[in-house]
């Protein structure tokens, strides 16, 4: 019989069989080819309908207007400029952050441009992980109706600087400020939430725990951590139609990040803001990563490249990131020399 098919096949002819199994097999192939082809081209026009024509839900499903919006690090920055636009779409505003004076200048300006806009400010210091101070925190909100709470307070190094060398003192803060912090507020304000059904969660995270990034390698960890946790408490609140979201970012006009001059990669914190707000529900660049997204457009396209094509764990972009920051550190040490000597 064995000889039989072998005399079979060297003349060309086929059993059924083997025909059908020759078929399924090239098709598969086929079917394989044309989705690893067609699959980076569907999330490429995904991406573009989530950044410039898919709309995002509207602040008005969290909560009505006249509800409450809590701000972590709201006197600077981007926690300041959530709190102009939050105050605009009607929430009044309660603002958390280290300095008194900055608090009560915002609180002023927020009153006195937003007519009916009540605010309520406390000073803390989220580095020292005081539970005095959360205690105020907790008596401060108890019985408002808060529909919105934006974990916005972080903190970065001073510069780069290899991990081995990181003071003890900015590592412990990185870690209490970015993570800790994040966790407690949220502790105290998400049960009222919960109870109401209606609520949103924004926690603003960065690119750097998307990307492992040398000399920045505790920050790093930092935001890497948020990313998980926001994922995992995005899926236990959902029964509760309570909406969490982690908002991923590159370089944005700051005092963290030192840029002073915006472009095309680096908005200021009113464009941030505004792609942020008009974008909730839309995953942007952080297409396949749950309760996550990437509103502002040259970032989402940046990161949306770098995951799809490179990968964000590679070995090449780690090193890139590496030299980079090793760069970076190299002229804020000359600066720092310089600055020194012209001091003497």
């Amino acid at each position: 019989m064995d000889t039989l098919k072998s005399t079979i096949s060297s003349l060309g002819i086929h059993t059924t069989a083997d025909t059908i199994v020759g078929k399924v097999v090239l098709s598969s192939l086929l079917l394989a080819g044309l989705y690893t082809i067609s699959k980076p081209i569907l999330s490429f026009f995904r991406l573009l309908l989530s950044l410039f024509i898919l709309p995002g839900a509207s602040l008005s499903t969290f909560g009505p207007k006249g509800s409450w919006a809590l701000v972590t690090g709201a006197s600077d920055g981007i926690g300041k400029e959530y709190s102009l636009q939050l105050a605009r779409a009607g929430f009044n505003l309660i603002l958390v952050s280290r300095t008194q004076s900055k608090l009560d200048a915002l609180a002023a300006e927020l009153t006195s441009k937003h007519a009916g806009i009540s605010t309520k400010v406390l000073a803390m210091d989220f580095a020292r992980n005081d539970d005095i101070d959360y205690g105020r925190l907790k008596h401060l909100i108890q019985n408002l109706d808060i529909s919105i709470l934006v974990n916005n307070v972080g903190l970065s190094h001073s510069i780069p600087v290899p991990f081995v060398e990181t003071p003890h003192r900015e590592m412990t803060d990185i870690i209490m400020i970015n993570c800790l912090s994040t966790l407690r507020v949220t502790q105290l304000v998400a049960p009222s939430m919960i109870q109401r059904r209606r609520g949103l969660i924004l926690t603003m995270a960065s690119l750097g725990g998307v990307f492992p990034t040398p000399l920045l390698a505790t920050y790093s960890g930092s935001k890497a951590f948020l990313q998980q946790w926001s994922t995992a408490l995005g899926s236990e609140l959902a029964k509760h139609n309570v909406r969490v979201q982690l908002v991923q970012s590159h370089l944005v006009v700051s005092a963290m990040s030192k840029i002073r001059r915006s472009s095309a990669m680096v908005p200021t914190p009113r464009q941030f803001v505004k792609a942020t707000l008009s974008r909730i529900g839309r995953s942007g660049g952080s297409q396949g990563v749950a309760f996550t997204s990437t509103p502002y457009w040259s970032h989402a396209l940046f990161q949306w490249a770098l995951v799809t094509f490179v990968g964000s764990m590679n070995g090449f972009v780690v090193d890139r990131n590496r030299i980079m920051h090793e760069a970076i550190r190299k002229r804020a040490l000359k600066k720092m020399e310089k600055d020194g000597k012209k001091g003497q």
